[in-house]
C-alpha cells in the first residue's frame, strides 16, 4: 500500500459544500410543500437536481482532496452515472418528505433507500477511478460507512419532515440541521475513503487522467456553489413573492368579506338589510312549503323616533338604533332573522307552530321597546308599533307577505301605537287608498287642483286686521282636503318639495296681483317645510322667485317651525342670514314646541315668533300654559320679535293674551280663511294685511 494525505483546503470546501447542499435540501423541502400542482413537481425536480449536484460535490471533492504519489484519472460514464444516483435519491427523499405523514416505518424505509443511495453514490463515484490492480477495501470501514450514511438519511429525512413548514425560527433551526446533516454526510465519506486501500503498484486506467486535481476541484466547487446559490436564490425570491401574494390574497379576502357585509347587513346596527331579508324569506317560503309549517312576518316601527332626532340629534338617534337592536335580539333565538330595512323600521322573521307565539313575541317585544332607553346622558322613551302577516293565509309570495305586515303596521299606528295587529284583507283597502291618494298628489299641481285660501291677523285685541295667514288646500273629486289628510304623505314620499315651492310661486303671483290692484303694502310669509328647508338650492329658489314675479324682497317671510330651525342651529343660522341679508324676513313658527337653544335662538335673524296654537287652546289665567305663554311673550320682547298667538277662539283668550302683551292675534274666533275672491270682495276698505302661508291646518 502506498501512503496518501489529505489537502486540509479541499477537505474544508467539501464540509462547507456538505452544509450548503443539506441547507438547499430543507429548504426545497419547504418550498415542495407549500405549493401545488406543477409548481410543487418543478421544485421537487430542481431541488432534486441542486441537492443531488451538492451531495456529489461533496463526495467528488473530497475524493480530489486526496494526495496520492500517483495520478488520478476518472471515467466520465461512471462519474456521470453517480451524480445520477445522487439526483435520484434526492429526489427520493424530497418525495417523501412532502407527504402528509411521516411514520416510523416509514421514515426507516426511507433511511435504508437514501442511505444505501448515497452510498451507491459513493462508492459508484470511487469505481470511476478505474484502479489497476482494483482497490481493496476493509469491510468493516464500509459497513460503518453505509450505517452512518443510513443513519444520517434518516435523521436528514426527520428534520427535513419537521422543518418544511415556515415558522418564526425555522431559518435558524435549518441552519443548526444543516450543519448535523453536512456534519453526518461528511464523515460518512471520509469513513468510505478509509475503507479504500490503493496497492503500491496502482495506476489509473481511467480516460479522465492528467488533469491537475486542484484546479479540477476549484471547477467543480464554483459549479457547484453557483447551482446551490441561484437555487436558494431563486427559492428565497419565490419565498417572498409568494408571501407577498398571501398577504394580497388575505387582504382581498378580508375585502371581500367586509364588501358582502356592506352589501348584506346594515352598516349601523350590524343586521341584515333587505337584500338579505328578501333571501332569508326566499328560504323560509321554500322550507315552510316542503314541510307544511308555518313562518311570520313581524314588521316594527318605532314610535316617536323622528322626535329624538329632533330634539336631541341624529348621532343620539343612531345610539338609540343599536340600543332598540341590542334589546330585540335578547330575545331572538339562532334561527330568528332580525333585519333593519332603513331609518327606524325593523322586520323580525321567525318561525312558529301557531299564530298566538307571534302575537305572545311581538307583545314581548312591544313591552320590551317601552322601556326607557338610556343614550349618553339622556332617559329617552319611544314605542313600537307592530305588524303580524302569517303564512301560509297572509300572503302567497315574499313581496305580498311584506306589504301585508306593512299595512298592518300602519293599522296599529293608526289605532293608537304602542301594539300589535294581525293582518287583515281589510287593511290592504286602507293601504290602496293611501297608494292612490299618492298618486293623485303627484297630479295636483299639474291637474291644478291646490289652493291657497287666506286667514285674516289682527293687532291684539280688536284689530285692525294686520295680515293674512294662507292655509293650503287640495280640491280632490269634489272635495276639499285640509293639509293634515295629505301633507303627512307627501313629506314622507318628499312631494313636499314641489307642493311648498307651488306654495312660495302661488303666494308670490297673488301678492304681486294685489300689489297691482293698489294694496302695495301688503306682504306675504311662506311656511318652509323641514325637506325645503334642508334643500341646498333653497336660498337661490326663493331669490329666483322674487325676481320673477318682481316683489320687493322685504315683503316676503319665510316660516320656519322651531324644531326645523334646531335640527342643525350652525346651518339654520346661515341660511337664514343669507336671506334676510337679500332682504327676506324670517318668522319662527310653532314656538315652545321644540327644544330651543337661546344661545342659537339670539343668533337666528327672525323677526317673529308664533306660538304653537296647542299653548292656547287651553289657556286660563294661573294655568301652567299661560305660564308658558307668558314667559314667550316676554322671550320675544327681550328679542325684539313681533308676537304672534294663533288659534284664539274665545273671547278669554283674546283678552289674556291682549294683557299679556301679544302683538298679533289669529284665530277662528276673529276670522275664517277665505279664497282671494271673498278677500277682494271683504266690506273693509281699512285693511293694511299682512299674509302668510301655513302648510298645516289651524
Amino acid at each position: 500500500m502506498f501512503s496518501s494525505n489529505y489537502n486540509n483546503v479541499l477537505v474544508m470546501f467539501s464540509f462547507i459544500v456538505a452544509m450548503l447542499a443539506s441547507y438547499t435540501a430543507l429548504d426545497m423541502a419547504g418550498r415542495v410543500a407549500t405549493t401545488e400542482g406543477r409548481a410543487s413537481r418543478l421544485w421537487l425536480i430542481g431541488g432534486a437536481i441542486a441537492m443531488g449536484i451538492g451531495i456529489w460535490s461533496m463526495h467528488f471533492i473530497g475524493m480530489l482532496a486526496l494526495n496520492s504519489s500517483m495520478p488520478m484519472g476518472y471515467d466520465p460514464v461512471i462519474t456521470l452515472l453517480s451524480m445520477l444516483i445522487a439526483i435520484i435519491s434526492s429526489a427520493f427523499a424530497l418525495w417523501l418528505v412532502c407527504l402528509q405523514e411521516l411514520p416510523v416505518l416509514r421514515l426507516l424505509a426511507g433511511a435504508l433507500l437514501m442511505g444505501g443511495g448515497i452510498a451507491a453514490m459513493h462508492y459508484t463515484g470511487m469505481s470511476a477511478m478505474l484502479m489497476m490492480p482494483p482497490i481493496v477495501y476493509d469491510f468493516r470501514w464500509v459497513t460503518l460507512s453505509v450505517v452512518v450514511a443510513i443513519v444520517a438519511s434518516g435523521a436528514a429525512l426527520w428534520m427535513a419532515f419537521h422543518l418544511r413548514q415556515q415558522s418564526p425560527n425555522v431559518r435558524l433551526l435549518r441552519i443548526s440541521a444543516a450543519v448535523v446533516m453536512g456534519t453526518a454526510i461528511v464523515g460518512m465519506h471520509y469513513i468510505g475513503m478509509a475503507a479504500a486501500q490503493f496497492p503500491m503498484d496502482s495506476h489509473s486506467m481511467a480516460a479522465f487522467s492528467g488533469v491537475d486535481n486542484n484546479w479540477l476541484a476549484l471547477l467543480v466547487i464554483v459549479v457547484t456553489l453557483a447551482i446551490l446559490a441561484i437555487t436558494l436564490i431563486i427559492s428565497i425570491l419565490d419565498g417572498r413573492m409568494q408571501a407577498r401574494t398571501s398577504i394580497l390574497a388575505s387582504s382581498l379576502a378580508q375585502a371581500n368579506r367586509e364588501l358582502t357585509q356592506l352589501a348584506l347587513h346594515d352598516n349601523l346596527t350590524r343586521l341584515p338589510n333587505r337584500l338579505l331579508l328578501e333571501d332569508r324569506l326566499s328560504q323560509a317560503f321554500q322550507k315552510a312549503s316542503r314541510g307544511e309549517s308555518q313562518f311570520a312576518v313581524l314588521f316594527l316601527d318605532l314610535d316617536g323616533f323622528k322626535a329624538v332626532n329632533d330634539a336631541f340629534g341624529h348621532h343620539i338617534g343612531d345610539q338609540l338604533l343599536i340600543s332598540v337592536t341590542e334589546r330585540l335580539k335578547s330575545q331572538l333565538r339562532a334561527t330568528d332573522t332580525l333585519a333593519r330595512l332603513g331609518g327606524d323600521e325593523f322586520v323580525l322573521l321567525v318561525e312558529i307552530t301557531d299564530p298566538t307565539d307571534a302575537s305572545q313575541l311581538a307583545d314581548k317585544l312591544v313591552h320590551l321597546i317601552a322601556r326607557p332607553f338610556y343614550v349618553s346622558r339622556y332617559e329617552l322613551l319611544v314605542s313600537a308599533s307592530v305588524g303580524i302577516a302569517v303564512y301560509p293565509g297572509d300572503g302567497e309570495n315574499e313581496r305580498e307577505l311584506m306589504l301585508n305586515a306593512d299595512a298592518a303596521m300602519y293599522h296599529t299606528k293608526n289605532s293608537g301605537r304602542n301594539g300589535h295587529s294581525f293582518f287583515q284583507p281589510s287593511m290592504n283597502a286602507n293601504a290602496q287608498n293611501q297608494l292612490q291618494m299618492l298618486n293623485d298628489l303627484r297630479l295636483a299641481i299639474e291637474h291644478h287642483e291646490l289652493r291657497l285660501h287666506y286667514q285674516p291677523k289682527f293687532i291684539a285685541p280688536y284689530g285692525p286686521v294686520s295680515g293674512f295667514e294662507a292655509l293650503l288646500r287640495w280640491e280632490r273629486d269634489g272635495k276639499t282636503l285640509s293639509p293634515d289628510v295629505f301633507l303627512p304623505l307627501a313629506e314622507k314620499t318628499g312631494l313636499i318639495i314641489p307642493i311648498g315651492e307651488w306654495v312660495l310661486n302661488e303666494a308670490c303671483r297673488q301678492l304681486r296681483e294685489w300689489h297691482l290692484e293698489g294694496h302695495t303694502t301688503w306682504t306675504v310669509a311662506v311656511n318652509l317645510s323641514t325637506l325645503q328647508f334642508e334643500q341646498s338650492n333653497l336660498v337661490e329658489m326663493v331669490i329666483e322667485t322674487i325676481e320673477r314675479h318682481q316683489i320687493p324682497p322685504e315683503m316676503l317671510t319665510l316660516e320656519v317651525t322651531e324644531t326645523t330651525a334646531m335640527r342643525n342651529p350652525d346651518v339654520s343660522v346661515e341660511i337664514l342670514e343669507r336671506l334676510t341679508r337679500y332682504g327676506v324676513k324670517a318668522s319662527i313658527d310653532d314656538f315652545g314646541t321644540g327644544y330651543s337653544s337661546l344661545l342659537y335662538l339670539k343668533r337666528l335673524p327672525a323677526s317673529e315668533l308664533k306660538i304653537d296654537g296647542a299653548f292656547i287652546n287651553d289657556l286660563i289665567a294661573g294655568s301652567e300654559d299661560a305660564s308658558i305663554v307668558s314667559a314667550i311673550i316676554a322671550l320675544g320682547q327681550t328679542l325684539n320679535l313681533k308676537v304672534v298667538a294663533e288659534g284664539v277662539e274665545t273671547t278669554q283668550q283674546q283678552d289674556f293674551l291682549t294683557q299679556l302683551g301679544c302683538d298679533t292675534l289669529q284665530g277662528y274666533l276673529l276670522g275664517r280663511p277665505m279664497t282671494p275672491q271673498q278677500i277682494a270682495q271683504h266690506p273693509d276698505t281699512d285693511w293694511e294685511p299682512q299674509l302668510s302661508i301655513n302648510h298645516k291646518p289651524d
